[in-house]
């Protein structure tokens, strides 16, 4: 495999892995939520705990994918495996 597959390749392994840590986060958040604090808490508060649910697991994802992806950085030498996604218009020209 060349460069250009090994990135597509990872960029959309991580996006999945990403969706997946946000759906367990907020499977683990909302069965926590009913069994500790659904009873204790008003009525009129309850639909805004799906919504702070929903953006606390957006958060829990977005800080395991940058812990994982730190740990991967230092084990493996991107820019022999992986093509840069973003290449400069002026690439080989002085500025």
């Amino acid at each position: 495999m060349n460069k250009k597959v090994n990135t597509l390749l990872f960029v959309l392994c991580a996006t999945l892995f990403n969706i997946i840590i946000a759906m367990v986060s907020f499977i683990v958040f909302t069965l926590l939520y009913l069994k500790f604090l659904m009873l204790q808490m008003p009525e009129s508060s309850r639909s805004w705990a799906f919504a702070v649910i929903f953006l606390a697991s957006i958060g829990v994802s977005f800080l395991v994918y940058r812990i994982v992806l730190k740990h991967l950085i230092e084990k493996i030498d991107i820019e022999k495996y992986f093509d840069p996604l973003f290449v400069g218009k002026y690439k080989g020209k002085n500025r």
